[in-house]
């Protein structure tokens, strides 16, 4: 290793000192942590890409209308368990426009986050019924989703989409429903880390599926419409954000308003629960919480003991932005679409150095452009290749912890900017040099 930036001793150094052993099982926070120890031990800046964080100015609709919400003086007042009840209604109104998809206002809930809503999400639906108790994941995913069912005492099982796409999936999935311990399936679509996204036709596989083995589909929507292939920013116009609410109504779907608006900071996600589920009665739910109708729960048991609502100014800006989204005031996705830009040089640099795509398609088409995309070299374990990138100025997050079966890392676009790529294609070409593909 003769063109290495980073020296291989301070790069042992800070591994020893963060507790790893292994990058391979190390969390997304464990790799934040080392690219600190070593940005901070070498002075150089590092092509920072463990974490999935907006790299982007967050939608100004949002900042003036939360301004003005605390120049009224909301702040003086506890906000209402169903939330502010203007961003209900323009959050049905979104749902309607860019999802086709019709659910009661009242239906929709605000949450500390897309976070809060699978937790309170995961709480609840593991006490529907007796027996059925276990969260199913189609993986690769969100890696803290798994340790919100730990932290609850709840189990879970996963399985890697990658060998199981198409009308494969219908097998693969009734292999574990048959069993009859399935509460939930979770997913996210466009899938983080491996920027997947479920075709129609395995949409409709887990919508037949939910209805035959009564199982609720959690549908984690936290980069809602950036599947950048198709254009899916005009209210009210076909094509539309792809969802499981297509074919069944067993569902709750997340929408966070952290990647597509910007707005994490502020932590304001969407609880949507279809509106027969909500209405739904489990007399297990009576037995554990008091109160035997899910959404009832959901609202009133679980998100009130928790963090009574969520704060009031976050719901005037998200309601602002949604507002402006359904009247056609603001294009959903002009304000990421640089995502896409970044991804598609990124990915250009990698495959120049050796580097190969790991998760590649969706059915026969390239997978899009966007936050996230997947990388492997060969001759490298996931861990090894996170490994060997620090000594090069590069962070990147091992695909072990996503459930993934396959050996690679995730690369995050989000806090490369373009004028970053000069640095990072640099740095890959000093590694291709060393290693020789």
């Amino acid at each position: 290793m003769q063109n290495n930036i980073i020296d291989i001793q301070v790069v042992e150094n800070k591994l020893a000192e963060a507790g790893i052993s292994d990058l391979e099982h190390a969390s997304i926070r464990d790799v934040v942590k080392v690219a600190n120890l070593l940005e901070k031990a070498s002075s150089i800046q590092f092509i920072r890409m463990e974490m999935g964080v907006p790299g982007l100015p967050p939608a100004q609709i949002g900042t003036e209308a939360e301004i003005n919400a605390l120049k009224i003086g909301v702040a003086q007042y506890y906000p209402m368990l169903e939330g502010y009840p203007e961003l209900s209604e323009e959050a049905a109104r979104f749902v309607k426009n860019f999802m086709d998809i019709d659910i009661n206002p009242a239906h929709i809930i605000p949450t500390v986050g897309a976070m809060q809503a699978s937790y309170t999400a995961f709480m609840a639906l593991t006490e529907c019924k007796s027996g059925k108790d276990t969260v199913l994941f189609i993986d690769p995913g969100f890696p803290v989703q798994k340790t919100q069912l730990d932290v609850i005492g709840k189990p879970y099982i996963t399985f890697d989409i990658y060998e199981h796409r198409g009308k494969k999936l219908r097998a693969k999935l009734e292999e574990y429903l048959k069993k009859g311990n399935i509460c939930a399936i979770v997913y996210s679509n466009p899938n983080n880390p491996a920027w997947i996204c479920l075709t129609e036709e395995e949409l409709q596989v887990i919508g037949e599926l939910s209805k035959q083995y009564d199982t609720i589909i959690l549908e984690d929507l936290a980069y809602f419409a950036m599947d950048f292939r198709k254009d899916l920013s005009h209210p009210g116009q076909a094509p539309f954000q792809p969802t499981v609410a297509k074919y069944t109504d067993n569902y709750i779907f997340m929408i966070s308003s952290s990647k597509l608006f910007s707005y994490a900071g502020q932590r304001l996600g969407l609880l949507c629960i279809s509106d027969s589920l909500y209405r739904k009665k489990y007399e297990n739910l009576k037995k554990r919480y008091g109160s035997e109708e899910l959404g009832y729960t959901l609202v009133y048991k679980l998100i009130y003991t928790q963090t009574s609502g969520t704060a009031h100014s976050p719901q005037y800006a998200v309601a602002a932005i949604l507002k402006a989204a359904n009247e056609g005031k603001l294009n959903i996705l002009s304000g990421v679409r640089e995502y896409e830009t970044r991804a598609k040089e990124m990915k250009q640099l990698f495959q120049e150095a050796g580097f190969r795509i790991v998760y590649d398609k969706d059915g026969n088409e390239d997978i899009s452009d966007g936050f996230y995309f997947t990388i492997g070299y060969p001759g490298f374990s996931g861990g090894d290749l996170a490994k060997e990138l620090l000594f090069y100025g590069i962070s990147s997050l091992p695909l072990k912890g996503c459930g993934s079966n396959r050996p690679g890392l995730r690369a995050c676009v989000s806090q490369i900017g373009l004028d970053k790529m000069g640095t990072l294609k640099e740095r890959l070409e000093a590694f291709k040099k060393d290693h020789g593909h």
